[in-house]
Formats: C-alpha cells, sequence, structure tokens
C-alpha cells in the first residue's frame, strides 16, 4: 500500500517537475498543463508524500534509485516549508537550491520510475491470480 501511494506521488511529482519538458512533447493539445494546473494545489501534500516515504524506503534499501529520486522530488517540491525545519532548515533549503537546475531530468527519472513500478506491481498481480 505504501509503495503504491509513493508511485502516484512520484508521477505527480514528476508531472510537476517536468512539465516544460512534457508540454514540449504534448503539443497543442495543452494535456500536461490541464493536468498540472489540477493537481498544483496538492503540491505540499506530494512532495510531503515523497520525501518521507522516500526516506523510509531508503532505510528500508528497497529500491535505492526510486527512494533518492524520490527525496529529490520531495526537495524540489517543498522549499518554503523546508525552511521552516529548526535546526536543518537552511541545509535543506541550500540542497534544494543545488539540485533546482536538474528539476526536468529529476522530474522524468521519477516519471520513468513510478510508471515501471506500477507496469512490475500489475504484472505481478496478474501472474500471482494466474496461478492461483
Amino acid at each position: 500500500m505504501t509503495s503504491l501511494i509513493f508511485e502516484i506521488a512520484c508521477i505527480c511529482a514528476g508531472i510537476l517537475l517536468a512539465l516544460t519538458h512534457l508540454d514540449r512533447l504534448d503539443g497543442e493539445s495543452n494535456f500536461f498543463n490541464n493536468l498540472a494546473s489540477k493537481i498544483k494545489p496538492f503540491n505540499t501534500i506530494i512532495g510531503i508524500a515523497t520525501l518521507t516515504i522516500g526516506i523510509l524506503f531508503l532505510i528500508k534499501v528497497k529500491c535505492v534509485i526510486f527512494s533518492l529520486v524520490g527525496i529529490a522530488c520531495g526537495l524540489l517540491l517543498l522549499p518554503q516549508q523546508l525552511a521552516k525545519f529548526p535546526l536543518i532548515g537552511n541545509l535543506l533549503v541550500k540542497l534544494s537550491d543545488a539540485i533546482n537546475p536538474y528539476k526536468v531530468i529529476v522530474g522524468d527519472a521519477a516519471l520513468i520510475l513510478s510508471v515501471l513500478s506500477l507496469l512490475i506491481l500489475f504484472v505481478k498481480a496478474n501472474l500471482t491470480s494466474m496461478i492461483c
């Protein structure tokens, strides 16, 4: 259940972060702009979900690359909220500013990894139902 929430949050974060790249692929239909405008109010929730679940998955050593991408998505989506942390707020904001030039790459990676993870989850569920 947690992995499904993480994958959906990473898809939403990837759309928000890689919007400039996705807009070029979209053409004139503005599908990704409309989708991003609908999920933009949930920016903070998406950032908190990707950051915290990414840290949990990194501790569990579930999928290190996907966890690091999720953490990067959370850092990029929450710069104002990270500044409010008492001791490490300034460090987190500096880290967010340092990876800000790569936000499109992080967004693309989040989209690709989360869609692949959902496909693997779907295939596993179908194989299990076929065996039983």
